[in-house]
């Protein structure tokens, strides 16, 4: 047994066979890798939506396939859901509930999550929803931190993966109170990409706002631009992705969860 899932052993020993909600980020992926190494069955479930995107689908169909985990694909309904499309501060409340009812209706199995230790510490409105659908987050029981589970990914082979950067899913781009459609998903989505190939940084993140289209970098990567690039960032938004035209585009420092900054000028 690896060293580093000593840790998550015990815990993991003591849950049968598993159902995993697999988002495709570092945090699930590795949960469902170490699950697997330990029990040898588990159920991945990963939820496909214009809210997930389409290469973390395919992250979790080829570590399914190469390392043998039984996988279920499924559509959780979030966008159905009114009260989500509604985009409340809570609206992570919402495709949580959706997502771990459809868990449910599908598997008696007992639901396993992602969440860190880290997630206590920021505003996770899904972590009632698992409170309330009895998801258990092994993670957090085992006191394990973002940094430890990216040890984790790297112990378990899973090197790529664990150099993944975070990225919650694109609704959490939308400022709060505007409503979801997948429209404006796709473009977030596309902006990413985009600049992602364009510039390498180390984050990047396309903010929907009332007022104008965030576009947010890391410090580091922000400081090395000139204003001709700065310029150029601009155009690339303007002319590749669809920018609606009545808002304009502002390129700020990342700010973790500045989508629920409603009503305050970017």
């Amino acid at each position: 047994m690896l060293e580093a899932l000593e840790t998550l052993e015990p815990l993991l020993r003591c849950i049968s066979a598993p159902a995993i909600a697999v988002s495709g980020g570092v945090d699930s992926v590795t949960l469902a890798a170490a699950a697997h190494e330990i029990t040898r069955d588990v159920l991945v479930m990963h939820a496909v939506s214009p809210a997930v995107p389409a290469e973390a689908s395919e992250r979790v169909r080829k570590a399914a396939s190469r390392r043998g985990w039984k996988l279920e694909i499924l559509d959780a309904g979030e966008f159905e859901d009114v009260r989500y499309r509604a985009n409340p501060v809570n609206r992570c409340f919402y495709c949580k509930s959706n997502l771990y009812r459809s868990i449910r209706a599908r598997t008696e199995r007992p639901v396993l999550s992602g969440a860190n230790l880290d997630d206590l510490g920021e505003y996770r409105p899904g972590l009632e929803a698992a409170r309330l659908f009895g998801v258990r987050h092994p993670y957090v029981e085992a006191r394990m931190s973002k940094v430890a589970v990216r040890a984790l990914a790297r112990a378990l082979g899973l090197t790529e993966v664990a150099e993944l950067p975070a990225s919650p899913c694109l609704s959490s781009r939308v400022e709060s109170g505007i409503r979801i459609e997948a429209v404006t998903l796709g473009f977030i989505h596309g902006v990413e990409r985009l600049l992602a190939n364009e510039l390498r940084p180390q984050t990047v993140r396309c903010r929907v706002r009332a007022t104008a289209i965030a576009v947010e970098l890391d410090r580091e990567t922000l400081r090395s631009l000139s204003a001709q690039e700065l310029d150029r960032i601009e155009h690339l938004v303007r002319s590749r992705t669809g920018c609606p035209a009545h808002l304009p585009i502002r390129v700020e420092p990342y700010r973790n969860g500045s989508a629920f900054l409603v009503g305050r000028a970017p």
